[in-house]
Parts: structure tokens; sequence; C-alpha cells
């Protein structure tokens, strides 16, 4: 059976990628991801706000011992060690790189265009084989037009494609007015890929407190159906590659994505529920899966489900919605003369 892909020119042994999540901040869990045969593992994002937060706190800390005693300053990291700014995350992907046989994709988010750049050849600089662009932006500035949401994600990429010689992919979340037009703008722009999509995640209120709670809730395959039809429609439609993110729990849900025209599938919620060793049983369900078929490779099956190669194209347009809302059926204990 050969699960064999490439992405971005990079070529991974599966399509199953390891995506950012803490669990990826941690060498060993790396390496428990590469024997449980991961295709490669994307590293937890490089925040800039976060590395400006702790230069301000070492700044603040060390002013304070300038006109006392020199000698606590010892006591305090050095703006060049692993352990401040972005040093320690760049020292990360090193031995990240030293370490492992898959390829090593850094994330990384910005505020400024200057931390993209900077930031970006600093990645490339420590050995990572390619950048994903965590561009997570919500537009809560009602005076923001899309257009110019549109073209702040066009302007990071070009910045960072203008910085860099490595693979740049774009994650990017499922809100823009017209997700297919903004994902050919940013593959004709230099993407190598798109992540689709980057998950929203919007405060709840806890009605307890009356305060804003910002508990993180892991994805599900209930999840899966919006990147899964825009994977489906951009397949074979632009120049950058596909990978699906969101909802994977389960092989099934692997070769849906697949069939869709995924180039890669990742899965970030599945690893942190059962560890880095579901990884392995992924891999095997979806082997299992094309070998009861008869597949003996992902070229064979990689985008037959996509809109480009289905007869019934309409199935991802207006049609489906009329004909998925007018088919329900309501349950017979609520139908009428039914007891609730």
């Amino acid at each position: 059976m050969d699960l064999t892909t490439h992405y971005m020119g990079l070529r991974l042994r599966n399509p199953l990628v390891a995506s950012a999540s803490p669990l990826n901040g941690d060498l060993d869990q790396l390496c428990r991801l590469e024997n449980a045969g991961a295709g490669a593992v994307v590293l937890p994002s490089i925040f800039e706000e976060q590395i400006l937060a702790e230069r301000d706190e070492f700044e603040h800390r060390t002013e304070g011992t300038a006109d006392g005693c020199a000698e606590a300053l010892s006591f305090f990291p050095g703006h060049g060690g692993c352990g401040f700014g972005p040093e320690r995350y760049l020292d990360m992907v090193r031995r990240a790189k030293e370490a492992l046989g898959i390829p090593v994709i850094a994330s990384l988010n910005c505020v400024s265009q200057s931390g993209w750049v900077d930031y970006a050849r600093g990645l490339q600089d420590a050995g990572a084989d390619a950048i994903e662009l965590n561009i997570y932006f919500v537009p809560t500035d009602l005076a923001m037009a899309g257009r110019d949401v549109e073209q702040r994600h066009l302007d990071i990429l070009a910045a960072v494609k203008g910085a860099v010689t490595i693979p740049v992919a774009v994650k990017i979340g499922p809100c823009f007015s017209a997700p297919g037009a903004m994902a050919r703008a940013l593959a004709e722009a230099g993407a190598d890929a798109l992540v689709l999509f980057n998950r929203i995640y919007p405060p709840d209120i806890d009605v307890a407190t009356l305060r804003l709670s910002l508990d993180l809730e892991l994805s599900t395959p209930a999840e899966m159906r919006l990147p899964l039809l825009w994977v489906a429609v951009l397949h074979g439609r632009i120049p950058a590659a596909l990978a699906a993110s969101t909802g994977v729990e389960s092989a099934e849900d692997v070769f849906k994505y697949l069939l869709a025209g995924a180039d890669v599938v990742m899965t970030t919620a599945a690893l942190l529920r059962h560890g880095p060793e579901h990884m392995r049983t992924l891999i095997d369900g979806l082997t299992a899966l094309l070998s009861a078929r008869g597949i003996d490779s992902l070229g064979d099956i990689r985008g037959r489900m996509s809109q480009l190669h289905l007869k019934d194209a309409m199935a991802f347009e207006r049609a489906a919605y009329r004909h998925m809302l007018q088919s329900y059926r309501i349950p017979h204990k609520y139908a009428a003369g039914g007891k609730p």
C-alpha cells in the first residue's frame, strides 16, 4: 500500500499530519508522533504578542536592578538565551529537526508586518521545512470592510514570501464573504498550501459569574462538513496544495477528506483525546479502508468526490441546501397526533 504524498513540495510517507497543539511543543511527544507514523508535524504557534510581553516583563524587572545590585541581573535570562523570547521557540525548531526524520513545519502568528517577516526568517534559519501562517483575525472593527480584511491576508503572505525561500502555507478561517475567491487569490499570490480551516474561538458567557468564559472545546466530526465542502470545491482548481483540518477523529474522517481532494489531513483534537499513538490507529484504519476497496495508492481516490469530478456538481450548491431541508422528516413522536 503506497500512502506516500507530497505537500508543498515536501515528500511525506503518508497524508496524516499532527497539526499545531500543545502536544507538539514537547520533543518526547513529537518523537512518539513520529514513531506512531505521522507524516509530518506542525509545531505550536509562535505568538508575537507573547514574545513582546515577555520582553517587556524582562525589561521591567531588570530596570529595577540597574541602580541596585548588578549581581541580581544574573538571575534573569539574557536576550540571546534559549529561555527568552523567540529563541526558546527557535531552539525547539532546531531540536525537533535534529531528532525527527519527518518534515517539521513551524507555525507563526503575528500582529505586525515586521513580526511576520523577522520571525519567518528566524524560523527558516532554525531549519523549519516550511512555515504555516496562522492568520487568526476576527474583524470586530465595524469600520473595516471585507476587502480590507482580504488585503490584510494578501499583504502578510506577500511579506513572508518575500523574506523566505521555504514553502509557506496559509491557515485561514471560513468567514470570508467569498471563500473560494479568497483561496484563489492567496494561491495566485504564492501560497504553497491552504489549511482549511482555522477554527474560530469566540468566548462563551458564564451565567453564574456574568463573566466571559474562554474555555477551549476540542473539535468533533460534526464540524467536518464546512471544510469538507471547500476542499471538494477547490480541489484541482487552484495551484496551492490543500490541507484539511477540523473534526478528524477516525480513519473514516481521513478517508472522506481525501475523497474530497485533500493533499494532507491534519488532526489535533483526536491526538489530545487519545494520545500520540492514535496516529497509528488512523493510519492503520486508512490502510484497511483502502485495501478493502482494492485501492493501491492515494492517487486513485484523491478528489474522486470533489466538485470537479462529480457528475452531480450541484450537490455542493443551492440544490443540496434545498434538498436537505425538504427531505427532513419530523420524528414520529412529534408528528401530528403524536405524544412528545
